[in-house]
């Protein structure tokens, strides 16, 4: 007979606003096959486009934007070649050829490798019977040396060259139901982050806060969490190895994001608690957001990303925030989508240039060391006339920063 749990052993109960939370997520639907055949076909016009023979394609987020496999990166090559025509052609490890067969839903060229044989050599077998035996093949940004390299070996007439043209080409512009699947995920973080802050009592730990978010986002539907920060600590964009408990007058700031049929949201709202903010703080806080609202509105097709990363800087450096990376010490944003950070970096020197359906994150913040960190954000998409924001707009104040 199993023994009962100790005290000392049982969860934490859920506070109120946590175990209230219902699922998000009914009436939505996965990415089709007829859709992933659509993304190879695309993919294949620009491999012409760009001057690429084929495209390499390993594990990732790629593989599964371009085919729904799932597969865990090893030091074993699987993965997919993609020529200019016809099905992919897929390399795997022989002893899990069952397995690969279960994720394959595009092509039925599945080319097994035994322990003792080089993956390579398949992979220049396979190029060279699709009438590539010369001229660049695409590598998928991710892939390992390693494998890039065993390839190089096999196939030394060929020139391997970068396949982001291609997969980010693919990738930065979203469909709608992509959007739908972004758009649910945003708002479900929105109510994840709301019943967090709603949950925070003085003392509230760093762990408690985190393991809150990542309960909220799972009831929900959307499996994800939240970096949490308060007070001081805040200033550490990405967090500290030393967090502090929650007191009286802190900042909060919650950032994180869920993910639903794979595609992920990327929120970050900051409070102020249990206290009047400060006039320093409320000050901070307003200006913040002016900066987020300047990035909104200098987001629009044929715009440079980093136009759009100095339209929210200039605002702080004209409030004396500046200059350059002295208080908003990172980009602005970052692309998002099956990845949390992926193409387009609106950040200086990107002279990528916005169109419609482009989605990436809004992020302006301020970061003073050992006093404060303020940032606000909002994951966007680019439309034909201007920015959409995916979470519902929100006129929030530093007493309630998440409002829906």
């Amino acid at each position: 007979m199993a023994l009962p749990a100790s005290s000392a052993e049982r969860p934490e109960p859920l506070p109120a606003p946590i175990a209230a939370l219902e699922s998000m997520t009914e009436g939505l639907s996965p990415i089709t096959v007829e859709e992933h055949r659509a993304r190879l076909d695309r993919a294949q016009v620009l491999l012409g486009a760009h001057g690429l023979a084929a495209l390499l394609v390993g594990p990732g987020s790629s593989l599964r934007y371009f085919t729904g496999a799932e597969w865990s990166l090893s030091e074993r090559l699987f993965g997919l070649v993609l020529t200019r025509a016809g099905d992919p052609i897929w390399i795997t490890p022989a002893f899990e050829e069952d397995r690969a067969r279960e994720q394959i839903r595009i092509g039925a060229d599945v080319r097994a490798w035994d322990e003792d044989e080089s993956p390579y050599a398949l992979v220049a077998r396979a190029l060279r019977e699709r009438g590539v035996a010369t001229g660049q093949v695409g590598i998928e940004e991710t892939m390992p040396f390693a494998f890039s390299n065993g390839v190089a070996r096999e196939a030394p007439a060929l020139s391997l060259a970068s396949g982001t043209p291609v997969t980010a080409g693919c990738r930065m512009t979203k469909d709608p139901h992509e959007l739908q699947l972004m758009r649910r995920a945003c708002e479900i973080t929105v109510r994840a982050h709301r019943a967090v802050l709603a949950s925070l009592k003085e003392g509230t730990t760093v762990a408690q806060a985190t393991a809150w978010s990542e309960a909220a986002h799972r009831r929900l539907g959307a499996p994800g969490g939240a970096l949490v920060l308060f007070g001081p600590d805040a200033a550490f964009p990405h967090g500290t190895t030393k967090p502090r408990p929650l007191g009286i007058g802190d900042v909060v700031l919650i950032d994180g994001g869920g993910n639903v049929h794979g595609y992920t949201s990327d929120i970050t709202r900051t409070a102020v608690f249990g206290a009047p903010p400060t006039d320093r703080q409320r000050r901070i806080w307003d200006l913040v957001r002016r900066a987020q609202e300047a990035a909104f509105r200098a987001a629009r097709p044929g715009v440079e990303c980093q136009a759009v990363d100095a339209a929210a800087r200039q605002v702080l450096e004209d409030a004396g925030f500046g200059p350059g990376y002295r208080y908003l010490t990172h980009r602005l944003g970052h692309g998002i989508g099956l990845d949390g950070h992926e193409w387009p970096y609106i950040v200086r020197g990107n002279a990528i240039r916005l169109v419609p359906g482009m989605t990436f994150t809004d992020e302006p913040g301020i970061y003073v060391p050992g006093e404060l960190g303020i940032r606000h954000e909002d994951t966007v998409v680019v439309t034909e006339s201007g920015c959409e924001n995916l979470a519902p707009k929100w006129p929030g104040t530093p007493e309630e920063p998440a409002v829906v």
